[in-house]
């Protein structure tokens, strides 16, 4: 398994939040070549703006290592984390952070591009037109 293959499970979540009439954002979570977790944005439904797709990725997957660091593992998420999100990765101490879309106006490199654990590997671009296209495709439906 690779990089794309998790971030095409990763877009299978955000495809799930759409259907939902959520921000298409989807995040999954693999340890050791296995997915641990998966989640998708949430904040309409729970009415709660802290229910980002990473933020449940990261929660989903220290319950199931019952444990809170995640240094062995990777998150795949389609869409540049928010610093809220960049800061709960790095308490999680998140081994790999794997991207699609950059996230100019909202994303944790503008604001806070030191938010990562140190030693958080971070990989941007992955299939990053298929997860523009989706959220693009979105907020075109919504205007």
């Amino acid at each position: 398994m690779d990089d794309t293959f998790y971030m095409k499970q990763a877009l299978l979540e955000a495809q799930k939040a759409q259907e939902r009439g959520e921000v298409p954002v989807g995040a999954v979570v693999v340890c050791r070549d296995r997915i641990i977790a998966r989640a998708h944005n949430l904040t309409e439904t729970l009415n709660d703006v802290t229910a980002h797709a990473e933020m449940q990725a990261v929660t989903a997957a220290a319950n199931a290592l019952g444990a809170k660091y995640l240094n062995g593992c990777t998150l795949y998420v389609t869409v540049e984390p928010c610093v809220m999100c960049a800061g709960a990765i790095a308490w999680a101490q998140t081994g790999r952070l794997v991207f699609g879309a950059g996230d100019e106006k909202r994303g944790y490199r503008k604001y806070a591009p030191d938010a990562l654990h140190p030693k958080t590997e971070v990989v941007s671009g992955v299939m990053a037109d298929e997860c523009a296209a989706l959220m693009t495709a979105f907020f075109r439906k919504r205007r």
